[in-house]
């Protein structure tokens, strides 16, 4: 009897040992991709066999409201101007996300329009001011890519 219980416990002990262990490698957190690594694993932008994608009509507006406020941004020696303007172009840009209704290849087709204005969009606000003009040219630029890919 002795023995038996031995070999009870001895294989519950190697069982709650187990498990343990495998509820430990579920519960590993993977780390927190930097802004480079997240930019490198993002989807590469590709038309749809030659042809372009077809956005909804509120992201093509609010694609267009961004590029009416980059192209009418003048103020381009004011440190302050270009924070107001990044405060306006992410207003648009989760005006986007937020009416998103496309699927499929097309809506992750945008992910991969979208996704690089955001590095775009911290140039902004950097402390030099020619970062900020440079950030400014780079997204007046993406934004004109638009309609090479949608329509």
């Amino acid at each position: 009897m002795k023995k038996t219980n031995i070999l009870v416990v001895i294989a519950l002990a190697t069982l709650l040992f187990i498990s343990c262990n495998e509820n430990k490698k579920q519960q590993t957190v993977k780390p927190v991709q930097t802004e480079e690594e997240a930019r490198e694993s993002e989807g590469v932008l590709e038309l749809n066999n030659g042809n372009l994608w077809m956005a909804n009509a509120e992201t093509s507006e609010g694609i267009q409201n961004m590029r009416q406020l980059v192209n009418n941004f003048t103020d381009t020696e004011n440190m302050e101007a270009y924070s107001e303007l990044k405060g306006k172009l992410e207003a648009e840009f989760g005006s986007i996300i937020s009416k998103c209704t496309m699927t499929g290849e097309a809506h992750d087709q945008l992910h991969n329009y979208l996704l690089p204005m955001k590095p775009l969009f911290k140039d902004l606000v950097a402390e030099d001011l020619a970062i900020r003009k440079s950030g400014l040219e780079k997204l007046t630029k993406h934004l004109s890519e638009y309609s090479t890919y949608f329509k």
